[in-house]
């Protein structure tokens, strides 16, 4: 990571220093560094709106844009696709130096303007992240595991309605205690999806309290290939056998896939 990332990195910290307002959510030395910044800002009735904001700053940061996701309990999904849009835009124009104090001053003062002022049809089919170039990728298809879910009933709604709003296609599948969530879609609305896996409080401890995912692991991702099937749903599944399991994967074209990723997994 460059060096002036670095230091905005350290300046972010220190400027977010309240309970919460700042975390780390992962850093690589391929991938970047994505962290959360929790803020506030004036919505449409005046009244103060929290947003979620997780920025992924891919290594050649601030040569190209930063990855932006935006979530809030008091915006519909449409808001959320707008403001992220509008964020990103406005990143355009602070190209080549660091910018993620900025945006989030700039979303501060102008959310309610933003929200006032929908813009949902106008975003390009091409996104940003993880690599900082913009491409359009076509299908991608990613596997998960999940080492458990104690909120079973919740935690599979949860998924079928990020799955739903994502227009992400697939299976979340159950064998015994092996949990597999099989993905297909766009690339970028795949990365947000596990952006939401790992910052949500989508199941809870053993005490009963609710808690976010920590035990997920993703085991593979690639372009969608010929020789791959396209899921028309989303789908929850379980499986009585290891061999049910493995037709499922063989009949979608991806039994060196269950070889090599699934198959370690059984004890």
């Amino acid at each position: 990571m460059a060096e002036p990332a670095r230091e905005e990195l350290s300046a972010l910290a220190a400027i977010f220093c309240g309970p919460g307002e700042w975390e780390v959510l992962s850093r690589s030395e391929t991938d970047g560094t994505v962290f959360r910044i929790l803020t506030k800002a004036e919505g449409l009735t005046g009244a103060d709106v929290p947003l979620e904001l997780v920025f992924h700053l891919p290594l050649n940061y601030p040569s190209c844009l930063p990855g932006i996701s935006v979530h809030s309990e008091h915006l519909t999904r449409a808001q959320s696709v707008t403001v992220k849009e509008k964020l990103l835009k406005q990143a355009e124009n602070l190209s080549s130096e660091p910018m993620v104090h900025e945006l989030v001053l700039w979303i501060q003062q102008n959310l309610r303007h933003v929200l006032n002022q929908p813009d949902t049809g106008s975003g390009s089919a091409k996104c940003t992240f993880a690599t900082g170039t913009i491409v359009d990728d076509g299908l991608w298809l990613t596997l998960v595991h999940l080492d458990h879910m104690r909120a079973k009933t919740k935690y599979v709604k949860t998924v079928e309605k990020w799955a739903s709003d994502l227009k992400l296609t697939g299976r979340l599948m159950f064998l015994g205690k092996i949990i597999l969530i099989l993905l297909q879609g766009d690339r970028s609305n795949i990365k947000e999806y596990l952006i939401l896996q790992k910052t949500s409080k989508v199941d809870v401890d053993s005490s009963g309290k609710k808690c976010k995912e920590k035990m997920i692991s993703v085991l593979f991702e690639t372009k969608v290939q010929t020789e791959h099937k396209r899921f028309l749903a989303f789908e929850v599944k379980e499986y009585s056998s290891l061999d049910e399991l493995q037709k499922e994967f063989e009949t979608a074209g991806l039994k060196k896939l269950f070889s090599e990723f699934v198959l370690g997994l059984v004890k």
